[in-house]
């Protein structure tokens, strides 16, 4: 089977080179970790290091892969969210 390639929209070179292989990757598999927060160690040339720490903005949520095929979007996404809200008595 040939593996799909993408090209950009502004010029003749590919974005998925063939010498990449997914083979046995595995969607997901960082998720719960990403959720905590993940740390960048940059090698600088005259040998210092700069670490830096990320953790998702406030309000981030990072859907699963198996419902991201169903939400691709943000937009869907609060769509769906919204229609779920209307039936909800309001608690104020």
């Amino acid at each position: 089977m040939k593996k799909a390639t993408r090209r950009s929209s502004n010029s003749n070179v590919t974005a998925m080179l063939p010498e990449y292989d997914f083979t046995g990757g595995v969607r997901g598999k960082h998720y719960r970790a990403m959720q905590a927060g993940y740390t960048v160690t940059i090698h600088k040339a005259d040998g210092k290091k700069v670490v830096k720490h990320y953790k998702p903005a406030k309000g981030t949520v990072v859907l699963a892969p198996d419902v991201q095929k169903y939400f691709p979007n943000s937009e869907i996404v609060n769509r769906t969210l919204r229609s779920l809200i209307t039936p909800i008595p309001n608690k104020h």
